[in-house]
């Protein structure tokens, strides 16, 4: 639970951002927006957070209280942090963390995760992502 996928693991240091630049990384927007995409693909349920962040954790605890595994983002753990928040403003119109990711689609911050769990709406969209995935992984892999 809560494994940060290889590809971000590569991009980013485990040091706080501080006052460095946001590129400081050296990645570009592009590189960046790609790594961020590749990770919400890769996983049923992505949360961008920041380890400070109330609204972090409870969205977090949340999902830790339904048993659902989880990719958590620590955003602030990163030198390049402040351009995911830039990119991730510009994919879904809000710069705010946690920004909750299911089944590849955004669904919103905290209490829109928590809105959509009494609703019943929650559980569904994982079990949605879940079982695609585990009929995915049934397929015979192809050669090339």
């Amino acid at each position: 639970m809560m494994a940060l996928s290889g590809a971000l693991r590569a991009a980013g240091s485990r040091l706080r951002m501080g006052n460095s630049p946001s590129t400081s990384m050296g990645l570009s927007n592009a590189a960046t927006m790609n790594k961020i995409q590749e990770t919400i693909s890769d996983n049923c349920v992505v949360i961008f957070s920041k380890t400070t962040c109330g609204y972090c954790k409870m969205a977090k605890k949340l999902f830790q209280d339904m048993n659902v595994n989880y990719t958590a983002v620590e955003l602030d753990l990163y030198e390049n942090g402040s351009q995911f928040q830039d990119i991730l403003h510009q994919m879904t119109g809000g710069r705010t963390v946690p920004r909750v990711f299911i089944n590849g689609a955004f669904i919103g911050g905290a209490t829109d995760t928590q809105r959509l769990h009494q609703e019943g709406k929650l559980l569904p969209l994982v079990h949605q992502c879940q079982m695609r995935r585990a009929k995915n992984s049934d397929l015979p892999c192809s050669l090339p």
